[in-house]
Parts: C-alpha cells; structure tokens; sequence
C-alpha cells in the first residue's frame, strides 16, 4: 500500500471512515457547516494518552495505538478529545477528506475509492462554499471603512425669552437702541435642532481624517436664541448657520492631523476651527450647555473659534504644550478683494497659546491677532462697532481650570479673563470702543444627586468697552448667568432644563435713564450615537 503524509488516510484510518461511505443519500442534505468546520480543522496529537475520552477497553483504542506509532501522529478534536461515539453525516466525512486531500503525498486505491464515493458530497461542498466566499466577497467590497468611526450628537431644544425694562416699546415689540434705534425683539417660543455627524478615519493608527456634517435651523435671527440685536449673548452651544441657509447639510469641518515626532503634531484642513489646532482647551465646563459665550474660557474674541481654512503645528511633553495657528475664514475665496489667504480681506486669526496640565488642574495664555473679524458676542454698543467697521483687535486670555480627584460637593471650577485692543484702518470718531475686557467662572457638580447626572452654573461678562477714542469711561457692563441640570435618561440621552439672564444686553447703547435686561428658559433634549 501506498504511504500517505497525513496519518488520516493511513489504511487503519481509512478503514475507519470507509463505514460512512454507506450512508443513504437522504442524509446527503444535512449539512452542517459548524461540524463541517469542526472536522476540517483537527488538531494533531502525539501520544495516545492526549485523547482523554479514549480508554484501554475502546474498540478504536488498539488502532489508534497502531496509527500513532506507525506514523508519529493522529488527528483529533480541540481539546483534546477524539469522540469516538459521535456519529458523522456524509457531508463532514466529505469536509474531513477535503482536509486530507491537501496534504496527501501519494494517491492510494483506498483513497481513490473514498474519493470518488464522496464525490457528489464534495462538489456540493465546493458549490456552497464558493458561493459563500463570494456573498463575503460582496459584504466586504460594500461594508464601511473598517478604519472609519461614526459617531453623532444630536439636539432639540425648546425654549423662549422674555424682555424688561423701561427701554421697551411694548407695542410694537422693540426695545431702543441709541445708535441702531428700535431693535425687534425676538420673544417667542421655538422649537429648534441641530444635528452634528462626526466621521473620524485613521490610516496608522496615530493620525486622525476628520469629517464633519453639521445641519440645524438654529438661524441666529428668527428665534429666541438667535444672533441678531440684543439676543446675541445668548445664541446657544448648538447654534448653526450655513451660508447655505437652515436646513441644509454642509461641510462643517475637515482637516487632517498627523503626530510627526518629538512631541510635535501638525494640523491642517480646508476647514478647520481654531479650536482644534490647540493642544490644551483650559476648561472643564462643559461646551454643550447653554450660552456659548460662558464656554470660551472668559475670552471669546482670543478664543474666537474662527472657522475656515487653517494650518497648525502644537508640541506637547511632561504636561507643557506650545500651540500655533492660522486660520483664514474667507480662505477659499481667490479674490483677494474677498478673500484669500494672507490677504487684508482674509478675515484671519492667528494664534499662539502656551499651556501647561497636570491630572486635576491645567492653565494657559493665550494670544490671538484678529482681522477683521469682530466679535461673535459681546454687547450690542461694541458689537455694533467691531462688526462693522475694519478693524485688527490684539487678544490676549488667562485661562485655566481645577477639579476634585472625585465626584462629590466640591464642583470642578473654570474661569478666564480676556483683554483686547482694536486698531482700526480709517480714523474714527470720538467715542469709539479701542479696549474690551471679558471674564467668566464655570462651576460643575459631577455626578450631582445621581450618578450619571450633572449641574452647573457660570457667571460672567461676555466682551464689553473699557476705553474709547476721545478719552471717557464706557458705561458698557453686562452681566451673565446661566443655571442647568443635566438628566442622564440613558446612556444616549440627556435631558437639560436651563435658565439664563442678561442684566444689560445693549451695554452703553441703552438710553441713558432706561433699563433693559433678558430672562431666558430652555429644555434640551441631546442624542448621542
């Protein structure tokens, strides 16, 4: 007899599996792919000993025996087992012949007749298993990038405001302005949304691609919380605005980012915020909570969030980081009367941030040279000066943050302070903001009442004039609050019932002798996925 190379189909072992070659044809359809691949993948044993379920008094024991000996090996199941009761269909007769079949040196008589006894059973075999080689085949080519994570937020909120002061024309629903007259007011109830999907692909393991659509129909005029006249302090975290227009999916980043060694990491994208070229973000407090303006470290012109296309460069060791950028808003635009990069029309921020961080505490300052830019809040009297005039405003911001090792009655505290000097290109007149100042102070109670849960508050004063053109003191302050309680319903969803108050949304543009001031409630409902 021919000598084969796989102890399987030696003439003890092929004497072994002849008996299955009887088997009817009805148990031909009974294939079952887990025993199949049960039998195709035995493990090989050396000893007659590493089968545990084969005693002395078995029938097969004496053949094994001789198996082993006469060719050093045989095959059996994982974990060490040979199950020798267990009865075979001919499908995994069929399996465990294919198995063989690829390691055979020789052909015998014996196993030509056991081949072509199962040839029927091994066709079928090949059949299905090509068939399902080729539905894996289609699942691959049509499955998403197994590099690529998808991850979403997102957020309802319903919610109003409601004016006071003596400033107010009730019926006509506006409030006086000294230098834009009578501003509407935007008081009723809204429903809003915004939605925020986040694509995050690596190609090393290291580097990040990020893509982010972003659509809502937070338009910053035509609700409560939006950005036109006096509501501008309190437009919200969610707040988004294509030029595009609401209810469009957009574009709202992409950029790329790339560790290149030594503690270095570069950043760059065709649109990318300010924020994400920084190594260290000196707060605590959350960015998705209620005023925007409250979650900008105490400067929001020096952490101006500004959006377009950027490049950046930070190097971070030992808790020290060092971070610059450049951002230019209107950098798509070839006309340099529009736009460009470097150009006078680029509307850019560069910034250059040195920081340093331990486990509980972390601090950082922070320059920024704006262009023409203005100001995404502040109060109206110097809004109403830097988003209309060209202008080049040096900010400058202190920033840093603590928290409790653990969750319990000592919250974890943010706070920041910004000051701020504008140049303008053409001489203005007197009475003309040149110095703004800006503080905030966020508290956060983990944890608080429920785990899981959270509350927060935070206090401050969003950008207002300290010094003008011509000499005088601005009387330009205003005052900022804001109250929420974060119900954790699940993992994924959130439940925050808020309220803030502006005491002087207008700042020095209130009449002299008159009042104004804004009460706001909100209930945001956020998704995460």
């Amino acid at each position: 007899m021919a000598s084969v190379a796989h102890p399987w189909l030696s003439p003890v072992a092929l004497a072994l599996l002849a008996p299955f070659a009887a088997v009817d044809d009805a148990q031909a359809g009974e294939l079952n792919l887990s025993a199949i691949a049960r039998y195709a993948s035995s493990e090989q044993v050396s000893d007659i000993a590493q089968f545990g379920d084969v005693k002395p008094t078995d029938w097969a024991y004496q053949a094994l025996s001789n198996l082993i000996e006469r060719y050093g090996c045989a095959a059996g199941h994982p974990g060490g087992t040979y199950r020798g009761g267990k009865a075979m269909t001919r499908f995994e007769a069929a399996a465990l012949l294919n198995a063989c079949l690829d390691r055979v040196s020789e052909v015998s008589d014996e196993l030509k007749r056991l081949m072509a006894e199962f040839a029927k059973e091994r066709a079928m075999l090949k059949g299905r298993v090509d068939g399902l080689e080729a539905k894996v085949g289609v699942l691959e080519a049509q499955q998403f990038s197994t590099t690529t994570k998808l991850s979403g937020q997102a957020t309802m909120v319903l919610g109003g405001t409601a004016f006071g002061g003596s400033a107010i024309n009730g019926s006509a629903n506006t409030v006086n302005s000294v230098s834009q007259g009578a501003l509407p007011l935007t008081n009723a109830v809204t429903f809003n949304y915004d939605v925020q999907l986040n694509f995050d692909t690596s190609f090393n393991g290291n580097d990040l691609l990020r893509t982010v659509l972003r659509s809502g129909n937070f338009d910053g005029t035509s609700n409560s919380f939006g950005g036109g006249g006096p509501t501008t302090l309190s437009q919200l975290e969610v707040a988004f605005q294509e030029d595009s227009g609401a209810n469009v999916v957009g574009i709202d980043k992409l950029y790329y980012q790339l560790p290149i060694g030594a503690g270095f990491t570069a950043t760059m994208g065709g649109r990318v915020g300010q924020e994400d070229m920084l190594a260290l973000w000196p707060s605590v407090y959350p960015s998705a909570t209620v005023l925007d303006v409250l979650t900008l470290n105490g400067a929001p012109i020096a952490y101006n969030k500004n959006l377009g296309p950027g490049i950046g460069l930070w190097w971070q060791q030992n808790g020290f980081s060092i971070s610059g950028s450049y951002v230019a808003a209107n950098g798509a635009d070839g006309s340099p009367a529009r736009g460009g990069i470097g150009t006078a029309n680029a509307v850019s921020s560069g910034t250059l941030q040195l920081g340093y961080q331990q486990e509980q505490w972390g601090a950082a300052f922070l320059y920024s040279a704006v262009q023409r830019m203005g100001a995404a809040y502040g109060t109206g009297y110097l809004m109403n000066v830097l988003n209309s005039t060209p202008n080049l405003t040096n900010a400058f911001a202190i920033s840093g943050y603590w928290q409790p090792k653990q969750s319990g009655w000592l919250p974890s505290i943010s706070a920041g302070w910004g000051l701020n000097s504008t140049t303008f290109s053409q001489v203005q007149p007197a009475g003309t903001p040149t110095t703004s100042q800006s503080w905030s102070v966020g508290l956060n109670w983990a944890d608080a009442f429920r785990k899981g849960n959270a509350a927060g508050m935070a206090i401050g004063q969003a950008p207002f004039a300290t010094a003008q053109s011509g000499g005088g003191s601005p009387n330009d302050g205003n005052w900022m609050w804001e109250w929420w309680y974060s119900f954790q319903v699940t993992d994924n969803i959130s439940i925050t019932p808020a309220l803030f108050y502006l005491s002087r949304p207008l700042g020095q543009d209130t009449p002299a002798g008159q009042s104004f001031n804004q009460l706001g409630a909100l209930i945001k409902t956020q998704f995460s996925f």
